[in-house]
């Protein structure tokens, strides 16, 4: 059994949600490739015994930048986008989370960004507290944190790259070969990018008629197809690799 997500702003949670049960980790689809995979089978139905599993509607914000930090959580399904404001306000997108990453700062007073569904998803829910008590005790758990904190710091490096050195052309294009690891086709290839073109711009520190133009250029010399409003199905995986280094 699911609920849908719905807490005040402090980040509490919700009062009636259920435990995720061992049963729910038995089927649980990313269960191995998740923070909690290297644990075993008991230790892991304990930990799920601490969280919740809740349901978000796109639009939704599960953590918000400088509140207490009162929860972490499994991505389980669907899109997240973590968020920060700039001084005059302006909201700058830092990053995407996907199915099998974790959300929230272990160990931390303070979210650094908010956390917002782009997409509707399903998390598993742990108190915050609760979840450092219990990784305290499992050196396995401390160490897959560990794993992800350096793989996030490689990632971010890369990304600064990206921003600082790449074309326009190969921005896009490492970001919807991106896209296309990270997210899964429909029976016919295609994938429903969870950014607007707009956010895309932001993301990349460009210009929406810039990603537009790129698009519509390797829509052009078949490397990918545009499909509805969102949809882009990748249909030369190489020619689009070989453009994240064209130069």
């Amino acid at each position: 059994m699911e609920m849908r997500f719905d807490m005040a702003q402090n980040g509490a949670l919700p009062p009636v949600a259920r435990s995720c049960g061992g049963q729910s980790c038995e089927n649980c689809v990313v269960r191995d490739h998740a923070i909690c995979a290297g644990l075993d089978d008991a230790d892991r139905d304990a930990l799920s015994r601490i969280g919740r599993r809740v349901t978000l509607q796109a639009g939704q914000t599960v953590m918000w930048e400088g509140g207490d930090s009162t929860v972490v959580a499994n991505v389980i399904d669907g899109t997240l986008k973590l968020a920060t404001s700039t001084g005059d306000g302006r909201e700058q997108i830092v990053g995407v989370v996907y199915a099998a990453d974790f959300i929230g700062r272990p160990f931390g007073a303070r979210t650094p960004h908010s956390v917002t569904a782009l997409t509707d998803a399903r998390l598993c829910l742990f108190p915050r507290g609760s979840f450092d008590g219990f990784a305290l005790r499992h050196g396995e758990l401390q160490h897959r944190l560990l794993q992800r904190t350096l793989d996030d710091l490689d990632r971010t490096r890369a990304w600064m790259l990206l921003l600082g050195r790449k074309t326009a052309r190969e921005k896009v294009a490492t970001f919807l070969l991106d896209m296309g690891r990270r997210l899964r086709a429909d029976a016919d290839g295609v994938i429903d990018l969870p950014l607007s073109r707009q956010q895309i711009a932001d993301v990349l520190g460009t210009t929406i008629e810039t990603v537009s133009r790129q698009m519509t250029e390797m829509k052009r010399t078949g490397v990918i197809d545009l499909v509805g409003r969102r949809g882009v199905r990748l249909v030369d995986s190489a020619a689009l690799e070989a453009l994240t280094e064209a130069g």
